[in-house]
């Protein structure tokens, strides 16, 4: 192959995903890309890339992105590709004799939380405060680390006016909500006394299913965690590398719903697995899990506005900010 036809080389860290297994294996291809992928947990990946940049395309907190775009660094250009989605009701945890399916309760309370800038918490104070009618500033905020102590805010963060944070070094958020000094957690990770099965922490709604899709099923908001970024310096010397990935992570991204579906051989160790993916799209439709601008449209705004509202966008952005102008529409046949 000559030097003219060759392919660039650039590293992507991304979590090892099914929607994206596909493209990190090579089995889907990225025109005019040699991809080199690296696997890590999401943590790692979001701490190493927001301080250190060390590879050319990154899975990252859409919080965190919105935060820096806002403020004005364009060091990183966004990708309307969303690795990662969750419904975040069930990410919040209170002691078992908590307000259990009253949320309405948590005015006033003391709730800990991992940093301002993680996008669940972001969807978790706005459904307090939207949909349950809780005032943030009347809340008593702890930041720290989930079940390790010592976790710190990763980027510079303002707060809503009347909002205050207390930072805890010593004591995991978990030990704190055991301790009772806590009465309520906002995760995207579920605490340790949670997930031992002991019954002692419980998820503030019991039925976070129903909860979640009667949450869609009025609003049409299906939370995007994760999306995916390159540096600003890889994507001014070979701009025609947006289209192309995120050409290639869809249809990555369209292999693994179709895997799902697939009753079969099931490719998931999942009982009734298939069933569930196709009761699924009753609800979200025959895209389970769709990328681009405007089939996230609503998402996409819902998360700027309250990005705004809790001060971590200074300016309130518009979905187009995120993203740049190559990658706002593609070409129909």
């Amino acid at each position: 192959m000559n030097r003219a036809s060759s392919p660039i080389e650039l590293t992507l860290a991304i979590n090892d995903s099914d929607q994206v297994r596909d493209l990190s294996s090579g089995r889907v291809p990225v025109e005019g890309i040699e991809l080199r992928t690296l696997h890590h947990a999401v943590e790692e990946i979001f701490f190493r890339f927001t301080k250190f940049r060390e590879w050319d395309v990154s899975e990252m907190s859409l919080g965190k992105y919105c935060s820096l775009r806002s403020r004005g660094d364009d060091s990183l250009v966004g990708l309307p590709v969303f690795p990662s989605r969750s419904f975040r009701h069930s990410g919040i945890f209170v002691r078992a004799d908590g307000p259990v399916d009253r949320p309405g309760e948590l005015a006033g309370a003391r709730i800990g939380f991992p940093e301002w800038t993680v996008t669940a918490t972001v969807y978790q104070r706005a459904l307090l405060q939207h949909e349950f009618g809780v005032d943030l500033a009347s809340v008593d905020w702890v930041q720290g680390g989930i079940n390790e102590p010592g976790r710190i805010e990763t980027l510079p963060v303002g707060l809503p006016p009347g909002v205050t944070v207390r930072a805890e070094r010593e004591r995991s958020l978990d030990q704190l909500l055991l301790d009772g000094e806590l009465d309520a957690v906002l995760v995207p990770h579920p605490p340790a006394a949670y997930e031992d099965r002991s019954g002692r922490v419980v998820q503030l709604f019991s039925d976070t299913v129903a909860t979640e899709s009667e949450y869609y099923r009025r609003t049409g908001i299906f939370p995007i965690m994760h999306l995916v970024v390159l540096r600003a310096d890889v994507y001014e010397e070979h701009p025609w590398c947006a289209p192309n990935l995120v050409t290639a992570f869809t249809a990555a991204k369209d292999r693994s719903v179709a895997r799902m579906l697939d009753a079969t051989a099931p490719h998931t160790p999942l009982p009734w697995g298939p069933d569930r993916a196709r009761a699924a799209t009753d609800l979200f439709g025959p895209d389970l899990w769709p990328y681009g601008i405007d089939a996230n449209r609503r998402t996409l705004e819902a998360f700027l506005q309250y990005a705004h509202e809790q001060h971590l966008c200074p300016e309130l952005l518009a979905v187009e900010d995120l993203f740049p102008a190559s990658v706002h529409e593609t070409h129909r046949i």
